[in-house]
């Protein structure tokens, strides 16, 4: 049911919109049109006074056919860049760009299959739930979007987001992800004529940084320090510095630990500068969760839902964990259990960003597969 050739063009059309985070306007106004134009009630939540985007998250609702429990499928209306005016090629069954912007595909993949999804059950009289569409914004800056969406708008508890690679990788699996910012306070002075009456806050701080556990702490667990600043001047000795990273487990408990160790290196190396004055030297880190771990056991109802549609299609799929976050952990974690359904993107947030048709015809059809199945198990 799933029409190939109109997919392929809907999916052409949507690359050429560009759609960076706080600006989805132009993107989310075109498919509203589209699922109006298909006579289903779409709507935007107010989330935008928080995200600061052109528009809210975009919520469309497609009636069941069935007096059954409704489902949603979520995909993100923003990408990464550099996406300025895109030039995609197409050759061989791959869409890329020029190299010199990213595809796109990461979202909009997910976006074309939810919009060909919508006309194939407008033309086809098929058995199936409630449905519900979340297109959401801001994802690619911190998941905001999802994390600003009024939920009272939601009558779904369950349902997909399309975003990851593999069409037949399942991800039920996500780790917890923590920011930090450590900020050293030092004291100023000629780094030629009087460097003793100074504190050095760039050396305190690589001090701090040298004996954390970074990269991979283990088969769960990562840390990364990505930023760093401070100073202004050669000629004068800086007195403040700071550095910002992330850390990412699978265990919460391993993540406060790793808050630990920092809060301790942070506080044993400030201890070995005699006090000059009151505060100096001093150190802080501050912490922000991004977002929460998830899993989903594989006997789960919504598991055993996408095995069963697995079957019927006759497609080899496996469950696997993902390192990497997205709104389903937002969702997980406000109660909206889902699991992640890859739309064949590859190498997302690279200019070298691809995607094969085939994938995403797969991918397409093993969603329509879930729908129909969702509707005969209710």
């Amino acid at each position: 049911m799933i029409n190939p050739d109109r997919l392929a063009l809907e999916f052409q059309t949507l690359l050429q919109i560009e759609s960076p985070s706080k600006k989805e306007g132009k993107l989310a106004y075109y498919i509203a049109d589209i699922f109006k134009a298909l006579g289903y009630r779409c709507f935007f939540d107010r989330s935008s006074e928080n995200t600061g985007s052109e528009v809210g998250n975009l919520i469309v609702k497609i009636p069941g056919t069935l007096p059954s429990n409704p489902i949603f499928f979520c995909a993100h209306l923003d990408t990464v860049g550099p996406c300025e005016n895109p030039k995609i090629i197409f050759d061989k069954g791959i869409y890329r760009s020029d190299g010199k912007t990213i595809l796109g595909a990461d979202d909009k993949s997910g976006i074309a299959i939810l919009i060909e999804i919508a006309k194939v059950l407008k033309e086809n009289i098929l058995n199936h739930p409630p449905i519900e569409f979340i297109f959401t914004t801001c994802e690619e800056i911190g998941l905001f979007g999802a994390k600003y969406l009024d939920l009272s708008l939601i009558d779904a508890k369950e349902g997909f987001v399309l975003d990851s690679e593999n069409p037949t990788e399942i991800i039920n699996t996500a780790p917890s992800s923590y920011h930090f910012k450590i900020e050293i306070k030092g004291k100023s002075a000629h780094a030629g004529i009087e460097p003793e009456k100074g504190i050095n806050a760039i050396q305190i701080l690589s001090k701090v940084l040298a004996d954390l556990p970074l990269g991979r702490i283990d088969e769960e667990t990562t840390m990364n320090v990505g930023i760093i600043n401070g100073g202004n001047y050669v000629n004068i000795v800086p007195d403040y510095a700071s550095a910002k990273g992330e850390m990412r487990s699978h265990k919460e408990e391993k993540l406060i630990n790793l808050q630990k160790a920092i809060q301790n290196q942070l506080d044993k190396v400030i201890s070995l500068y005699p006090k000059i004055e009151e505060g100096i030297p001093s150190g802080k880190v501050k912490f922000e969760k991004i977002f929460k771990a998830f899993k989903i056991p594989l006997d789960d109802p919504l598991c055993k839902l996408v095995q069963k549609a697995r079957e019927r299609l006759g497609l080899n799929i496996t469950f696997k964990r993902k390192e990497g976050g997205s709104d389903a952990n937002v969702f997980n974690e406000y109660g909206l259990k889902c699991l992640i359904l890859g739309t064949g993107m590859q190498k997302v947030h690279t200019t070298e960003e691809f995607i094969r048709l085939k994938d995403l015809i797969i991918a397409a059809n093993f969603v329509l597969e879930i729908i129909k199945t969702k509707g005969e198990m209710g």
